[in-house]
C-alpha cells in the first residue's frame, strides 16, 4: 500500500511516498481504508523530534492521527463496510496511508452529510475542544469564555461547542478571521493585531489553543474562581496540569483522548446543525510536503487535509 513515511526528524522534506506493508488484521485493532486524513500541529512537533520523549516508536514512522474511510472489519456494533471516522489515540500515528489499523473503541460512525475530507478534519481538533471545555474548563450555561487562537483547526471548533454550551465566547485572532469566527457563533472578536490580548478581564475560563497565552498572562484575566487550559505542553504546564487533577490548581493542560462516546456526541452535534468543519484546504497525499509547509506557517483557517483517494 501507499503511505506517507519518514525515516528521521527533520523538515518537510523528510516525508516521503512509498509503498510499505499492509497492518494486518489482529484480535485488539480493526482496519480502516483511509480516504482522507487530516494533519494537526501534533504531526508537526513529531515530525521535527520535538515530542520525542512523549511519543516513541521505531523510523520509519507514519504520520496522521485523523482519518475518515470505510471499515474492512467489523468493530463492537459497527459493521465492516460502514463510513467511518476517528482519531489515532497512540504512537506516532498510522492515519498518512492506505490502510491504517486502529481500536475499535476509537472509531464512530462518520456524520452523516459530511465529506469524507470533512469528516476526517473533525476528530483530534474537536476531541481536544470538547474534552478541554467540558472535563478541564467545566465550562455551563451563561460563563464569559475566552478562546486564544480561535481561527484554527481547534480553535473554530471550541468556538462552536462553547456556544452549543450556552457560553459567552470572546474569540482572540486576526482581524481577517474575525468574520469567520463570527460566523461560527462568537459573541465578540478580540483582533490580536489591534488590542493587546492580557488586558482583557473578567473571565470565567480561558482556553489558550494557540500556545501564546501562558497561565502567568492569563491569570489576571480571570475571576476569583476562573479556570485556565492550555493545548501545548511544557514544564511548567504539565505540573500545573498535575496539581490541576489534585485539585491543586486552576490551569490545566489538555490531553486529548480518542474515545467512540465522545466521537458519537460529536456526530450528533453536527448532524444537529450546531457544530460544523472549517477546511482550509484539501490536498492529495502526494503532496503531504506542501501540507506540512503551510501547516508550519500557523495560518490555516480551520483543517489542512489529504485526500488519498485521487
Amino acid at each position: 500500500m501507499k503511505a506517507i513515511v519518514y525515516d528521521r526528524f527533520g523538515p518537510p522534506g523528510v516525508l516521503e511516498l512509498r509503498d510499505v506493508p499492509e497492518p494486518t488484521r489482529s484480535p485488539e485493532l480493526v482496519r480502516v481504508r483511509v480516504q482522507a486524513a487530516a494533519l494537526n500541529p501534533k504531526d508537526v512537533l513529531l515530525r521535527k523530534g520535538k515530542l520525542r520523549l512523549l511519543v516513541r516508536g521505531p523510523f520509519p514512522r507514519i504520520p496522521g492521527y485523523d482519518l475518515a474511510g470505510e471499515l474492512l472489519d467489523d468493530a463492537n456494533g459497527i459493521a465492516a463496510g460502514s463510513r467511518v471516522y476517528g482519531m489515532i489515540g497512540s504512537g506516532p500515528g498510522g492515519a498518512c496511508a492506505e490502510i491504517a489499523a486502529l481500536p475499535a473503541n476509537e472509531i464512530a460512525p462518520a456524520p452523516v452529510g459530511l465529506s469524507t475530507a470533512e469528516a476526517a478534519s473533525l476528530p483530534l481538533a474537536a476531541l481536544t475542544a470538547l474534552q478541554a471545555l467540558r472535563d478541564e474548563l467545566l465550562v455551563k450555561a451563561g460563563q464569559r469564555l475566552l478562546i486564544n487562537g480561535a481561527s484554527g483547526g481547534v480553535g473554530t471548533l471550541a468556538v462552536q461547542i462553547a456556544k452549543s454550551m450556552g457560553a459567552d465566547v470572546a474569540a482572540v485572532c486576526s482581524g481577517r478571521n474575525g468574520e469567520l469566527v463570527t460566523e461560527l457563533g462568537a459573541d465578540r472578536v478580540i483582533d490580536y493585531t489591534q488590542q493587546r490580548v492580557a488586558d482583557q478581564r473578567g473571565f470565567d475560563a480561558v482556553f489558550d489553543v494557540y500556545g501564546n497565552l501562558p497561565w502567568a498572562k492569563a491569570q489576571p484575566m480571570l475571576g476569583e474562581h476562573g479556570r485556565y487550559c492550555t493545548t501545548v505542553p511544557g514544564p511548567g504546564s504539565i505540573a500545573r496540569g498535575a496539581l490541576r487533577r489534585l485539585q491543586l490548581h486552576r490551569a490545566a493542560l489538555v490531553v486529548v483522548r480518542s474515545r467512540r462516546r465522545d466521537l458519537e456526541h460529536l456526530r450528533r452535534l453536527v448532524e444537529s446543525g450546531q457544530v460544523r468543519p472549517v477546511v482550509d484546504r484539501v490536498l492529495p497525499l502526494a503532496q503531504s510536503r506542501e501540507a506540512h509547509e503551510y501547516l508550519e506557517t500557523r495560518r490555516a483557517r480551520g483543517k489542512v487535509v489529504l485526500d488519498l483517494t485521487v
